[in-house]
C-alpha cells in the first residue's frame, strides 16, 4: 500500500453512511472513506456474522469492540478482542471473518 495525494483531514465516522453487506448468516454494516487506492473502513458486524467468501485482499484490522474470529484457509484460526489487529498482504492467506457477539472493526485496505 503506497499513501501518496493525501491531505490531512478529519473523518467523523458518525456522519458517515453505512452501507449494508450480507454474509453467509448475519449483516456488516460499512462506512467507507476511498483516499485514492486507499481504502478506510469502519465495520460493524451483527451476532451471528460469517463471512460469505474466503478473502484474499490485504487488510490492516483493528477490534475496536466485540470478538472476531478470523479463519485462515489452512485450517489456523485467530481470535481478535479489543485492542487486537491482524495484518496480511493481498493473496497471502485466504480469511473469513465470523463473530457470535457481534463486533466493531477499524480496517485499513
Amino acid at each position: 500500500m503506497k499513501m501518496v495525494g493525501i491531505p490531512f483531514g478529519l473523518s467523523d465516522w458518525s456522519k458517515i453512511e453505512a452501507t449494508e453487506h450480507s454474509g453467509t448468516t448475519g449483516m456488516a454494516y460499512w462506512r467507507t472513506r476511498q483516499f485514492g487506492d486507499v481504502r478506510v473502513r469502519m465495520v460493524e458486524y451483527t451476532a451471528g456474522y460469517m463471512a460469505d467468501h474466503w478473502c484474499s485482499k490485504g487488510h490492516i484490522l483493528l477490534c475496536l469492540e466485540g470478538e472476531l474470529r478470523v479463519e485462515l484457509q489452512d485450517g489456523r484460526t485467530f481470535t481478535l478482542t479489543p485492542g487486537v489487529s491482524y495484518q496480511v498482504a493481498d493473496n497471502a492467506e485466504p480469511h473469513r471473518s465470523h463473530t457470535t457477539t457481534g463486533v466493531k472493526l477499524f480496517i485499513v485496505d
